[in-house]
């Protein structure tokens, strides 16, 4: 178990640090940058295949290995949403303004009309918001973590 629970802090803590170095470097104001984000999946990757490893060689078969990596994610998981919440609220509380304006920009230099624009901005304005975005980070840790440990549990598992 303290592999588990030592893979989710590093994993959670890998990912907060990212979003951070996404933050104070301006890159998430790049449109062309802001596609970095999804450096989180790589991170998330490489963890589980470390820890994976490691609980492999501890005796655990395909059905625990797969368990050991959605524990890791939900352990990891929660602390994202702890950054992220501390990311949009404290350290960047303009941040989802910031996003807005890029994507507007976006839409107007796409060509889009000013009555589609101002439906997108609607929209997105719904979930724009600290807990939402959040939550939806947490989701997509569990949802990643799963489909990796089914396929990383099939190579790293004790025989």
């Amino acid at each position: 178990m303290q592999t588990i629970v030592r893979a989710g802090v590093v994993l959670g803590v890998l990912v907060v640090v990212w979003t951070f170095v996404m933050g104070f470097t301006g890159w998430y104001k790049d449109p062309a940058l802001l596609n970095l984000f999804y450096v989180v999946i790589p991170i998330q990757i490489g963890v589980l295949v470390w820890a994976l490893r490691q609980t492999a060689a501890q005796g655990r078969r395909y059905g625990s290995q797969v368990g050991a990596g959605t524990l890791i994610s939900l352990i990891g998981g929660v602390i994202i949403i702890a950054g992220s919440i501390l990311f949009t609220t404290v350290v960047f509380p303009n941040y989802f303004s910031e996003l807005a304006a890029i994507q507007e920009r976006m839409l107007q230099q796409a060509g889009h009309g000013e009555a589609e624009i101002r439906e997108v901005m609607a929209m997105t304005a719904k979930t724009a918001t600290p807990v939402f975005q959040a939550v939806f980070g947490f989701v997509g840790t569990m949802v990643t973590g799963v489909v990796a440990s089914l396929a990383i549990g099939a190579f790293a598992r004790a025989r």
